[in-house]
């Protein structure tokens, strides 16, 4: 059962627009009453701190003098899988491509669409996106200028695809949601020697007081990967790091199926995150400055891994995919 048209399930206070029930099932799925949103201790914030920092510091002391150790998402998912990819990663420079250009393009749209005072069209939106960045000093605007006419066509069009079914699947973002995209976050702990860093997709709504509020999604094209629920939770530990109260949910939203999947945040899951982020940290100081020999686990990423070639467990792998009998 839907929630009542007179109450917004977000903020509580205006009426819902006609939905269909793909944008329906996004704000049951997101709306809480004040009662079912957690409240949280006010220490807990320097409890994960000190729990966090006791578990890594014996690792930090392997870094060089003078040194930090930066983690992002992407960075404790790889050490946590292949590590001999993850290695050969690392001194592969970064290229921006389409479907890395893509993510950027989709959340300036959604960014701009927020506040877009006419009609939303999505072609528009997607064309100003691509301008906005075209237009820009940095990485991807770099690329824009110098990429070919086939790859702006197919970002255009990709970018297109995955804002037009956000727009079919999402209700429109009210200003009073508080809405924000490509939220960047950051912890530093340990005098420094340890920096956390995100950027997250989409979060909505804040916290009051100890009273959890906020929610945190990720926009998702593609299957759901167990990797998804451990980034979020990234997310989240950092979330409280910086003021003290978690977020309320975290979800990963899978655009291509318009499914969520949703978890509430709990004192529980922050302290799992700890200790994953911690073994993390303790495989990137082997492997970076140690002199740790790196596992390998074959799987389908060994289709885009840079020693592909020399590794007789992902050729194998591949091969038994291509050809399983």
């Amino acid at each position: 059962m839907g929630h009542t048209p007179d109450v917004d399930p977000i903020d509580g206070t205006t009426s819902a627009p006609e939905l269909n029930p793909a944008q329906q099932a996004v704000l049951d799925q997101l709306g809480a009453t004040a009662d079912e949103r957690p409240e949280f201790a006010a220490d807990l914030r320097h409890h994960l701190r000190s729990a966090l920092e006791t578990a890594v510091e014996p690792h930090l002391d392997g870094l060089p003098a003078g040194e930090d150790l930066f983690v992002h998402k992407h960075r404790l998912a790889q050490v946590h899988g292949c590590e001999a990819k993850f290695l050969a990663d690392e001194v592969e420079e970064f290229e921006w491509r389409v479907p890395t250009a893509r993510g950027s393009i989709v959340h300036k749209a959604v960014e701009l669409a927020v506040n877009w005072r006419r009609e939303v069209e999505p072609p528009v939106l997607v064309d100003e996106a691509l301008a906005r960045y075209e237009s820009d000093q940095g990485g991807l605007g770099h690329w824009l200028r110098g990429c070919s006419e086939v790859e702006r066509a197919e970002l255009r069009s990709e970018s297109l695809d995955a804002f037009t079914k956000y727009m079919e699947c999402w209700p429109p973002l009210k200003p009073a949601w508080r809405p924000v995209t490509e939220s960047r976050l950051r912890a530093e702990l340990c005098g420094g020697r340890l920096i956390l860093a995100g950027k997250v997709d989409l979060t909505l709504g804040r916290a009051i007081g100890q009273r959890a509020g906020k929610v945190i999604i990720d926009l998702k094209t593609g299957s759901s990967l167990p990797v998804h629920r451990e980034d979020l939770r990234f997310y989240a530990l950092i979330e409280t790091l910086r003021i003290g109260v978690p977020p309320r949910l975290l979800a990963s939203y899978y655009l291509d199926q318009a499914s969520f999947v949703p978890e509430e945040v709990t004192e529980e899951i922050l302290m799992t995150s700890v200790a994953r982020l911690s073994d993390g940290v303790g495989r990137l100081v082997e492997l970076l400055h140690g002199g740790g020999t790196p596992n390998r686990i074959p799987g389908p990423p060994c289709r885009w891994c840079p020693v592909y070639d020399t590794c007789d467990e992902g050729q194998a792998h591949r091969s038994a995919f291509d050809d399983p009998a």
